[in-house]
């Protein structure tokens, strides 16, 4: 089956095109990102705003041509944190269903976490019983997710997320010492006080996926242009992470944005991003993690293709 997936989330709208054959394998025919801020400010105001609606609808209206000369036979959009959150959001997916003829729902934060663990380990042996922790940095979440290749044994959705603690903690340009410790202290509370310490050992991989995370591969390689192939599988150490935030944070946002490796949208949150990931590590007592281009759009593909059934 041919399947169109966008990912409308709290800081990104996504796009994939691909192949889906009965045994789960996926062949990508085309991927989109693009930075759209759905969330932007819907923490303190419990709304979507029409000026961040009208951004996703003009990178839709982008994506609909693609989607009409790929053929696809289903044609899905899940939408996440940043609509879940709002008064507003049911009406919102009524208009993408009618303008743009999607399949769109809001889906929960257990399904969330659950369709990025198996869009993380698509491609994967099945035979690769590793006990892995998933971690996808949102927007206005964060999913962490225990198991191993065929099975979720722990899922949680933390609310927490780049935009969500950027508005919450982040004011000062550079963020301040002061800002800086509230934000890891509040990332901190909450992993600890949502994941249980049984949950948190024992673990033998991590695997980040998501804008977060792959931004850290490509700043830490300096790519320019972005290499989806070389940041794929990259390995990055914590102490590595640790010293990207630090430089990250020590420059005002215009000298962020030219930071080699970073799109320039990603320069506004990538500081509550690199510290979530950090503290998610730290919590979980790991040295490091594998970035991911697999992540919830490959879960919502093998889902609507009939292969994936346990969510």
């Amino acid at each position: 089956m041919r399947v169109a997936v966008v990912d409308i989330g709290t800081n990104s709208t996504r796009l994939l095109v691909a192949d889906v054959d009965s045994s789960g394998r996926i062949t990508e025919l085309e991927r989109r990102t693009q930075v759209t801020r759905l969330g932007e400010r819907v923490d303190s105001t419990g709304e979507l705003s029409r000026y961040a609606i009208a951004r996703v609808r003009k990178t839709l209206d982008g994506y609909q041509a693609a989607i009409d000369a790929s053929g696809a036979q289903a044609r899905i959009a899940v939408l996440t944190s940043a609509v879940r959150d709002s008064s507003n959001g049911e009406r919102f997916v009524a208009s993408l269903r009618e303008r743009y003829g999607l399949d769109a729902r809001i889906i929960s934060g257990d399904e969330e976490a659950q369709l990025t663990f198996f869009g993380a380990m698509s491609g994967r042996e099945p035979s690769d019983t590793t006990r892995t922790l998933v971690i996808d940095v949102g927007g206005g979440s964060t999913e962490l997710i225990v198991g191993a290749t065929g099975a979720v044994s722990f899922h949680v959705s933390l609310q927490l997320g780049v935009v969500r603690q950027t508005e919450r903690h982040l004011r000062d340009d550079p963020p301040s010492a002061r800002e800086l410790v509230a934000l890891h202290r509040d990332v901190r509370t909450l992993v600890e006080r949502d994941v249980p310490p049984a949950e948190r050992h024992g673990i033998d991989r991590a695997i980040a996926v998501a804008g977060t995370a792959t931004s850290l591969a490509a700043i830490d390689q300096a790519l320019d242009p972005y290499d989806r192939e070389r940041v794929h599988g990259y390995k990055l150490e914590l102490v590595t992470a640790r010293l990207l935030l630090a430089r990250l944070a020590a420059v005002p946002l215009a000298e962020r944005r030219r930071i080699r490796g970073l799109h320039p949208d990603r320069a506004p949150t990538i500081v509550a991003g690199a510290a979530i990931l950090i503290e998610v590590l730290e919590a979980f007592g790991l040295d490091g993690f594998e970035v991911s281009e697999n992540d919830i759009l490959r879960g919502a593909a093998l889902q609507r293709a009939g292969v994936l059934t346990t969510v």
